[in-house]
């Protein structure tokens, strides 16, 4: 994502959200334990992380809900997301 999308994406956090909030990510990886450990270690210990393989088991999709208290915080994980080599954000 592109600061430009970030900024969008805070814009419309801050126009549809009411904070705190329980927040959706959705994130395909490729099926690599290595990948999968550090997209959710992004995340606090409550979060609820659920995993999926795809058929040919070539990527991993994950979606985690967690409490944030800003769209500061949604914003902050994307990003530390996107640091993380071959992970892609829905």
């Amino acid at each position: 994502m592109t600061e430009e999308d970030l900024e969008k994406l805070r814009l419309k956090l801050e126009e549809t959200t009411s904070f705190p909030a329980v927040y959706m990510f959705k994130l395909i990886v490729p099926s690599e334990n290595r990948t999968i450990a550090l997209v959710e270690n992004l995340f606090e210990a409550e979060a609820d992380i659920h995993t999926k393989e795809s058929d040919k088991g070539k990527y991993t999709s994950i979606t985690a809900k967690q409490v944030v208290m800003n769209s500061g915080e949604i914003i902050d994980i994307y990003k530390r997301a996107a640091s993380i080599k071959g992970v892609m954000m829905l």
